[in-house]
């Protein structure tokens, strides 16, 4: 809670054009602490897609509410029509998750959200820097939520998140319960909060690579316009939307999803000859967890989870190493 903090906390508030921004511990603290602002309680329903990591549910179910799974769509977002078949008098909220640095169909949630007087929180944890209309991924809502683990495109040595809003009253809460819920004034206690601060190492490691941030998308950008280029003709690989299709989003490509035909053994093939590959979360979807117990409604994720694959993307890669992973998988298809 030292200058450290306070500077990335400022500096990341000015990027994204927002009033607030708030270092906390991770990712997961981010969404519960935003689904608590929510209000969320015992048995109200939050929906989010089956394609998205095991946290975003879980901070549902610690705060109290039930996850209803909505299904995903081809460019790996969720999918408007079944958020609308998902809705009960119970629904309090919609949670996108703005998946590999992509914002879902903004417009549609919002409508839906409107028409069914429901919030929207969301799950920007892998979004940082993507837009939807110009508008940056996490600022829709009344919360969003972004996480800093050392795999995203902003990461720093360890575990680290934030949270954002354009709401004071939201962020005054927020301010108490990442702080064990001490009151910033005086240091009273008036609420129960948690250890959920942002260290400072990490906040100056954050705050030094937010410099370089729209460099390193740019380049990513850059990247996924060289897969597309370069694999728009195998017919066996559907690649994700290229930066210059979608004139109504500014994807950061956090990662390169693409769903192919004989995953595993393309998987095999290219690790054989040195270039690694990710399934992303090992390949469940949420809906694929038996004992967990959640109310889904999905049929494209069933088929997303035996195709889905995450290509090597990252800012330090050569155009080379680009050219070379893509005649490999043309290699293997020939």
């Amino acid at each position: 809670m030292q200058d450290e903090l306070q500077e990335f906390e400022s500096n990341l508030a000015n990027y994204l054009g927002c009033k607030f921004a708030f270092g906390v511990a991770d990712g997961t603290a981010a969404l519960e602490m935003s689904l608590e602002c929510a209000g969320i309680k015992q048995g109200d329903e939050v929906i989010l897609s089956t394609h998205t990591f095991i946290a975003t549910a879980a901070a549902v179910q610690q705060m109290g509410g039930v996850p209803i799974l909505a299904d995903c769509q081809s460019d790996s977002q969720i999918d408007i029509d079944s958020v609308k078949r998902c809705i009960s008098d119970k629904t309090k909220v919609i949670m996108p998750t703005q998946l590999n640095g992509r914002t879902c169909n903004m417009d549609g949630l919002i409508e839906i959200a409107s028409d069914y007087g429901l919030q929207i929180i969301e799950d920007s944890c892998q979004g940082l820097g993507a837009k939807y209309r110009g508008q940056f991924a996490g600022l829709f809502g009344i919360v969003g939520s972004y996480s800093f683990y050392p795999a995203k495109t902003l990461g720093c040595f360890g575990d680290g998140g934030a949270i954002v809003t354009n709401d004071s009253k939201i962020a005054e809460k927020i301010e108490q319960l990442r702080d064990h819920g001490r009151r910033k004034s005086d240091g009273k206690v008036t609420m129960f909060g948690r250890n959920g601060r942002l260290d400072n190492v990490q906040a100056a490691i954050l705050n030094h690579k937010l410099k370089k941030f729209d460099k390193n998308i740019k380049r990513r950008r850059e990247i996924a316009e060289l897969y597309s280029d370069r694999l728009s003709d195998v017919h066996e690989i559907h690649l994700p939307v290229g930066p210059a299709q979608d004139l109504l989003r500014f994807d950061t490509f956090q990662n390169y999803e693409v769903r192919v035909e004989e995953r595993d053994k393309l998987k095999k093939f290219l690790a054989s000859r040195d270039v690694a590959t990710i399934i992303q979360w090992g390949g469940w979807m949420l809906h694929q967890f038996d004992k967990l117990g959640l109310k889904s409604d999905v049929v494209f994720g069933e088929q997303m989870s035996k195709q889905n694959l995450l290509l090597p993307m990252n800012h330090i890669l050569s155009n080379d190493q680009v050219e070379y992973t893509c005649e490999m998988i043309k290699k293997f298809y020939r």
